[in-house]
């Protein structure tokens, strides 16, 4: 299962592979996550009183405005710089070796990205036939938030990849040779960050097999590639799609030009889309695993 790129991407973090430094090392990223969710909060209280945090802490839960979903991505910023801070001060490495050589980091995220955002587009204009998008935001009020919502989403994948196919991939890696420890149990833990009863109701089991799915194939690719390029690409040209340009309506829309018309928890057809949203997902692996070995 090691590929030689992966071998080279897992070599930094065997200097200390130890399993206590690993399980302090969750609870130091952990603890920096909420610390730095706290921070912010602490500087909008300063600012504007007991009240108006309360409505702002409030706005992050619905992410159903700009300002409750810019919110929502400053609070992944601890999660950026936990992992980077653990490895220096934990593992005595270089943060960048968390992502990979810097030049396969850029080339393979554009190059996800961009197949990801092109079928995507065509995977919208087939859908329009048979769902009709709501507008949510006006263009103009959109198109002037995007190049902070785009910055938004780079911290919020970037936050997530450093942690589960960054940190923990490569700590897990560095002390198994198991896939089953190094891709299975990261991806198991990110999906169960999505498990969200109060909102897909009936569906909350498979979108956490669908978020499952997703991280395994995120974890293939940082394994064939050896650097986070191409899961942080596709990660974000994913996220793109399903907060920007078209969210599930009453589920973190707060950004997105349009919205379906229907929600998170409908049991008629969102089981079947996120079904063949699956099996999109797949194939996408597969062209991207052929094309990225090339």
């Amino acid at each position: 299962m090691f590929t030689e790129q992966f071998d080279q991407f897992v070599a930094p973090a065997r200097a200390k592979p130890q399993i206590w430094r690993l399980i302090l090392g969750i609870v130091l990223i952990v603890v920096i996550y909420l610390l730095g969710i706290a921070i912010i909060f602490g500087v909008i209280w300063a600012f504007v009183g007991a009240d108006k945090t309360l409505q702002f802490a409030n706005g992050i839960v619905s992410a159903n405005t700009p300002t409750g979903m810019f919110l929502l991505f400053a609070s992944f910023l601890g999660a950026a710089i936990a992992p980077m801070l653990v490895v220096r001060l934990l593992h005595r490495r270089n943060p960048a070796t968390l992502f990979g050589p810097r030049a396969l980091l850029v080339s393979h995220f554009a190059q996800a990205a961009v197949a990801v955002i092109a079928v995507n587009a065509l995977f919208l204009a087939v859908l329009s036939i048979w769902i009709d998008p709501v507008p949510n935001l006006t263009f103009s009020v959109w198109i002037t938030l995007l190049p902070v919502t785009i910055l938004g989403l780079l911290v919020q994948t970037g936050a997530e990849e450093l942690v589960f196919r960054g940190y923990l991939q490569q700590q897990l890696a560095a002390r198994f040779r198991s896939p089953i420890f190094w891709m299975l149990l990261p991806s198991l833990g990110f999906a169960a960050l999505h498990y969200d009863p109060a909102t897909a109701g009936e569906n909350t089991w498979l979108i956490v097999g669908a978020t499952g799915l997703f991280a395994l194939v995120a974890a293939d690719l940082t394994r064939i590639t050896g650097s986070l390029g191409a899961a942080w690409g596709f990660h974000f040209a994913n996220n793109l799609w399903a907060i920007v340009l078209f969210a599930v309506d009453g589920h973190i829309t707060g950004l997105a030009l349009y919205v379906t018309p229907y929600s998170a928890n409908d049991t008629s057809i969102l089981p079947m889309l996120i079904a063949g949203d699956m099996v999109t997902l797949v194939l996408f692996w597969l062209g991207l695993r052929h094309f990225l070995r090339r």
